[in-house]
């Protein structure tokens, strides 16, 4: 039988958590794996739950001079891992998950109190951090090269991929630890080393997953600085992002942000892997399962709040099934359950905080001052149950793809309802008209129409689903989007390669120095 709220004892529970994770009152401002920052005299920040508005800890913010330390300890450390045998280094990422498995119910609290994403959530976040550590430990064994026949006689040619570095990973609050985890597992076994700075909004979660991955590091006898955490704001970011001792920077986030990090990494050469923002759309065509896309919708459009980079913000209805599809969804949204998150009969937690609130609400009204049309939610939630401000409604809003609302990404639970008519290459026109390109997805029974939106000229999308919604990614396959969603790709697949320096050798075993192409060249004595 579940639980209510009520009868949950949360803070207790959370207590046990911070304990169990090793958060204390007053959190340190870096750790580079063995060793936390010492001394005083830094700010701090005090990190409330959106769920309840209570205290959870505080963090210091560290200073140029910290983030100074951590990046000479981390290029001392890669001298060291990158000679270690790349299975030996899967082997430290096997023991990384199963510590983490251990903690898995822990880790997914704190982050569903943290961020306030649901519980289930919040396990599937670390569930997903779990996975890539196995892949990671398989990709150990697999870094692989290609061979290459010579155009020269006696000559052989291959290439191969070396460890890069150190690798900069900025995570947003969404996700606190699952990106840095497809970032950070995949770079350990490529050889490199890594600087997180998490979200300073979610910097707990961060700091417990040192905690554990330090205990790994202390068996093996490891040296610090493999792994390194920094917690700090924009200036932090700044720094890595300019650092030519970073030759790859991976920033998760808006794309105002991304297009700063990748500014600043590109002037210098460095490389930057870029995950930003997404502005999903699901096409439901005349011949679509609709009680199979109703679920999809619902979960892509107010999971984690609407606060997923592969949310669901635009839905592409057929005329002839619009008003069915309309009618479902608004009997289905007055029903979802609106609460805390680590209560089990919770589907809809809070936003991240006020601000994101005012974004929510903003984008309502200027949606409507377009001509759109909000047909439910749309509204802040009061009462004890929401003293924090932060519950709202999800919302439905009836628009056009033109609106400039409807072109740009608001991280909060606003679903637009569009209508096309004709085949589904007007709905893919209109899905594929704005600037992002992360995540699509089509709902069909029609063979014509799913391998249409599969095509080069289908969906300009990274991610291109059928039957399934924008969101909830596996993380066998490369992870990212085109346009303004940046480009890069994480996770799986080869992703790995960005980890690593590609390099082409050719080896002469002859006697004699032919040139390629061909070309005579002899010195005279």
């Amino acid at each position: 039988m579940k639980q209510t709220i009520e009868e949950l004892p949360i803070t207790k529970a959370i207590q046990d958590v911070l304990q169990q994770l090793g958060i204390k009152e007053l959190n340190p401002a870096y750790s580079t794996g063995l060793q936390w920052a010492e001394g005083e005299g830094r700010t701090t920040r005090t990190i409330l739950s959106p769920a309840d508005g209570n205290k959870i800890a505080a963090v210091s913010m560290a200073t140029p001079e910290d983030y100074e330390k951590v990046v000479t300890t981390a290029a001392a450390a890669f001298k060291v891992w990158r000679k270690v045998p790349a299975p030996k280094r899967g082997e430290i990422v096997r023991q990384i998950g199963d510590k983490l498995r251990q903690h898995k119910e822990a880790l997914g609290k704190l982050v569903s109190y943290e961020m306030g994403k649901i519980l289930q959530e919040g396990l599937g976040e670390v569930q997903e951090m779990i996975d890539i550590c196995d892949f990671a430990v398989g990709l150990s064994r697999q870094l692989h090269g290609y061979t290459m026949h010579s155009e020269r006689p006696e000559h052989r040619m291959y290439e191969q991929y070396h460890p890069l570095g150190i690798v900069g990973v900025i995570s947003a609050f969404n996700f606190p630890v699952a990106v840095w985890s497809w970032n950070a597992m995949l770079a350990a076994v490529c050889g490199d080393v890594t600087i997180w700075k998490p979200s300073e909004k979610t910097p707990l979660t961060a700091i417990a997953c040192q905690h554990i991955i330090r205990d790994v590091l202390t068996e093996n006898e490891l040296p610090e600085g493999i792994f390194n955490v920094i917690i700090g704001d924009a200036e932090i970011g700044s720094l890595m992002a300019h650092d030519t001792r970073v030759p790859l920077v991976s920033a998760t986030g808006s794309t105002r942000m991304g297009k700063k990090v990748g500014e600043a990494v590109g002037a210098r050469l460095g490389k930057s892997l870029l995950e930003l923002g997404g502005n999903n759309a699901i096409i439901i065509t005349e011949n679509a399962n609709i009680e199979m896309a109703l679920m999809a919708v619902v979960f892509g459009a107010v999971g984690t709040c609407g606060q997923r980079c592969t949310s669901t913000r635009r839905l592409i209805i057929h005329e002839n099934v619009y008003e069915q599809v309309k009618e479902r969804l608004t009997k289905i949204y007055p029903g979802l359950p609106i609460g805390h998150p680590l209560d089990a009969t919770t589907l809809v937690g809070p936003l991240i905080d006020k601000e994101a609130v005012t974004t929510f609400l903003g984008a309502l009204e200027k949606v409507q001052a377009e001509g759109g049309k909000l047909i439910i939610g749309g509204e802040v939630l009061s009462g004890a149950k929401y003293q924090t401000g932060t519950y709202v409604t999800p919302a439905i809003v009836e628009a056009e793809n033109h609106y400039e609302m409807v072109q740009e990404e608001t991280f909060a639970p606003i679903l637009y309802l569009l209508k096309y008519s004709g085949d589904v290459e007007n709905a893919i026109e209109l899905q594929n008209g704005v600037k992002q390109g992360l995540s699509s997805s089509i709902f069909s029974t029609n063979l014509l129409e799913t391998e249409a939106f599969l095509t080069h000229w289908g969906s300009d999308c990274g991610i291109a689903n059928v039957n399934i919604g924008t969101s909830g990614a596996e993380i066998g396959g490369a992870f990212g989007g085109e346009k303004d969603t940046g480009g890069g790709r994480e996770s799986g697949s080869d992703a790995w390669r960005i980890y690593m320096r590609r390099q082409t050798n050719t080896i002469n075993y002859g006697r004699e120095l032919p040139l390629a192409q061909g070309i005579t060249f002899k010195i005279m004595d």
